[in-house]
């Protein structure tokens, strides 16, 4: 990584452009074309520095609930009970602890019972019972900027 993949991505992380070629924005403001930046951030993306580029909504003041989950998964059933989790779509990201609550998910639906439905219906097909529900009350933070 050199000093413009660095760039990029100090550039990236909440500065995204919001226009038809944000790439050449980009680009203009690094004095590098377009095609290197696609180029670079592809690269960066298989390397595995950068895991998705997207937009970060805030859920509440779209009128949407919020919750954070744990579930206590065996270990032979994390995998399985990962891939199911992960197929909803109102789930943003999970992790695995080193806990007897092993799972944590974020889960974000219209409503608080869509969120209780989908966790009953994940509960269902994966076996596991053990799921706490831990609805967002207040917001501390939306953001972090890594200085790369």
């Amino acid at each position: 990584m050199d000093d413009i993949d660095r760039k990029i991505l100090n550039d990236i992380q909440s500065g995204f452009p919001i226009s038809p070629r944000p790439y050449l924005e980009i680009g203009a403001l690094l004095g590098v074309s377009e095609h290197e930046v696609i180029k670079r951030v592809e690269s960066l993306k298989e390397e595995g520095v950068i895991r998705r580029i997207g937009g970060s909504l805030n859920s509440q003041k779209l009128g949407f609930k919020s919750t954070l989950c744990a579930a206590r998964v065996s270990e032979d059933r994390v995998k399985d009970f990962v891939e199911k989790v992960n197929g909803y779509k109102g789930v943003t990201h999970n992790y695995l602890r080193n806990s007897d609550y092993n799972i944590w998910f974020t889960f974000i639906a219209p409503t608080s019972a869509d969120i209780e439905n989908a966790l009953k219906e994940i509960s269902e097909k994966t076996g596991v019972s053990d799921i706490l529900n831990m609805p967002s009350v207040r917001m501390f933070k939306i953001k972090v900027d890594f200085d790369v």
